[in-house]
């Protein structure tokens, strides 16, 4: 069973301003079960995250300003906005989901976040809107409880994943693979072990061509026992912070390739969802829902 982690707390404690493009954490859901993809089984809820867990990724002194609201404003506005005890308790159940989903992927080959992607998110800051980071949370989890040795991140989000980047840095257990665009956020781009920039206006051949090559050869290079796959739906040319000019098929089209390597190779992924700021919601909703039902034609 295709099981995904989601929690109404998800959209509900942003500030206004803030809580268009986070619809979609309540839509995705409600579209496949309106669809008949999914049933409320395969829905759960996570619980908050352990302090222990969480400093195994990050600062004690960053989570304990976290934790006790008292970031200095200047941090708080790096993030995107301010600071309550509700979005704190979003992002460690968000990093619990994707913690969970990790079990859940060692069973059935593929779990799903609906939120998570939260990949800006360093050792000691926030920014972008991410101010735990989930699937390094995760990835620092299976090692340490040796569940994994060598772990691939795949981040296709249209921003390049320099949290990420950062945290593993010196971790020759984990891969971590970013292709974004060049000239989009941040400013400042941290060094992933792989990284490919693209340079604004990318269409779907170009894109798919480049994803084709190296999702392959990363999987049969680093030979990982966990893949983790950050399935951003901001590449569309209708994204309105994107900058690429990806079709919607053309999307879809880049899930089937990263998941169906996966399977082929017998890897679990676990998946999380990313940016996605088109202006119509519809097109950000029908988008990440592709990423599910690709999930759910080729593992279930």
């Amino acid at each position: 069973m295709l099981k995904i982690a989601f929690d109404p707390i998800y959209a509900h404690p942003l500030p206004e301003g803030h809580r268009f493009p986070m619809l979609k954490y309540e839509l995705i859901p409600a579209q496949l079960l309106h669809e008949g993809l999914i049933t409320t089984d395969n829905l759960f809820s996570p619980q908050p995250l352990d302090e222990q867990t969480i400093l195994w990724t990050h600062d004690e002194s960053y989570w304990h300003q976290l934790r006790d609201l008292t970031l200095p404003a200047k941090e708080q506005r790096r993030i995107g906005f301010p600071l309550n005890a509700q979005l704190v308790e979003r992002e460690i159940r968000i990093a619990k989901g994707t913690i969970d989903g990790c079990h859940f992927a060692m069973e059935n080959g593929v779990a799903f976040n609906v939120a998570g992607g939260t990949h800006h998110a360093g050792t000691n800051w926030g920014e972008g809107f991410c101010m735990l980071n989930d699937q390094a949370i995760a990835a620092n989890y299976l090692l340490h409880n040796n569940l994994a040795h060598s772990i691939l991140i795949i981040d296709l989000d249209v921003h390049q994943g320099n949290g990420t980047a950062q945290i593993f840095e010196n971790e020759s257990r984990v891969f971590t693979f970013s292709m974004h665009g060049a000239n989009n956020f941040p400013a400042r781009k941290e060094r992933s072990d792989l990284d490919i920039p693209l340079p604004d206006g990318v269409t779907d051949d170009e894109f798919l061509s480049i994803v084709k090559q190296q999702v392959p050869r990363l999987i049969a290079q680093q030979k990982p026992d966990f893949i983790f796959y950050l399935a951003g739906v901001d590449v569309l040319e209708s994204d309105k912070l994107g900058k690429l000019a990806l079709s919607k098929e053309a999307c879809k089209e880049r899930d089937r390739l990263v998941l169906e390597q996966c399977k082929q190779a017998g890897v679990p992924v676990q998946v999380s969802m990313g940016g996605g700021y088109s202006p119509q919601i519809k097109d950000i909703v029908d988008a990440h829902c592709n990423t599910y039902r690709m999930a759910l034609d080729l593992y279930f």
